[in-house]
């Protein structure tokens, strides 16, 4: 059965944010990906982007958060809107073709699925409604 996530976008304080989630929450960090941990030739990343987050994850008990900064060069995040997508943990593969073919459809794909460069099997899109997604298959978490 699918898990449904919450994750959530930030202005360069996502770190800050998600210490402050576990001194609530408790739980432990699962991977926290830099933006510099994915910067080569074909991904250049700004310097003083680099220490800043590009994904991070708490567990709450059968739960995960997700989040991440939004680099720079794509604007700020408007802090007084909506600013989170719903990411699903699949539990295969094919379970993760199957949510994004049927929820993407007539939808806008930002990142079709594909292999990440953090080892998951990942996909990304804004539905018909307005609402975006995010599925992930990680075959290391199973």
């Amino acid at each position: 059965m699918a898990l449904i996530n919450p994750s959530i976008n930030f202005n360069g304080n996502a770190e800050e944010a998600f210490l402050f989630y576990q001194s609530v929450f408790g739980g432990n960090f699962g991977r926290i990906v830099r933006f510099k941990d994915l910067s080569g030739s074909g991904y250049p990343i700004a310097e003083n982007e680099a220490e800043k987050i590009m994904h991070i994850t708490l567990a709450i008990g059968p739960n995960v958060l997700i989040g991440n900064d939004v680099p720079e060069s794509m604007g700020r995040v408007n802090e007084q809107e909506n600013r989170s997508k719903i990411s699903i943990s699949a539990a295969s593969r094919e379970e993760a073709d199957h949510l994004f073919k049927g929820l993407s459809a007539g939808s806008s794909v930002e990142v079709p699925m594909n292999d990440s460069p953090w080892g998951s099997y990942f996909g990304m899109f804004r539905d018909k409604y307005g609402i975006e997604w995010m599925i992930d298959f990680n075959p290391n978490e199973q």
